[in-house]
């Protein structure tokens, strides 16, 4: 990658990124896409958005675009998806890479259900246990 591609590609992630983090605190609401309330798939939607970057609306389907990716390979400005159902094969939620701090600390952005827009690490439990695939646009 040349070093003009890789400074629009860091500008561009900067700005989904920073697009995201607007969005702190945000509830939760089903379908939702703006301050009023927002959930996963809606978040990446218009955080993608904002860089000029079309993704799918839902989980789901942005599941199946972009470059596959590892668990131990996330970067920053991958999209991580999890089955939180009973489904454990389904994908229902997703989240935006953030930052990798270290080996075991990596922050992503989501909508959860319960407390609204928040950053979280993935090397939890609950997250490690759920987490399906990851995957990386651009």
């Amino acid at each position: 990658m040349t070093v003009k591609k890789r400074k629009l590609r860091e500008r561009k992630l900067d700005t989904i990124i920073q697009t995201a983090r607007s969005y702190t605190g945000t509830p939760y609401k089903w379908g939702g896409v703006n301050r009023s309330g927002m959930d996963c798939s809606g978040l990446l939607f218009v955080s993608f958005k904002s860089a000029d970057i079309n993704i799918p609306r839902v989980s789901r389907d942005q599941a199946k675009t972009g470059k596959k990716v590892k668990f131990r390979k996330l970067e920053k400005g991958d999209v991580v998806f999890f089955a939180m159902g009973k489904r454990r094969r389904r994908i229902t939620h997703a989240g935006l890479v953030t930052e990798v701090r270290g080996k075991n600390d990596v922050r992503f952005i989501h909508a959860s259900s319960s407390v609204g827009v928040v950053e979280a690490n993935i090397y939890t439990d609950y997250y490690t246990k759920k987490f399906r695939k990851a995957r990386r646009y651009f």
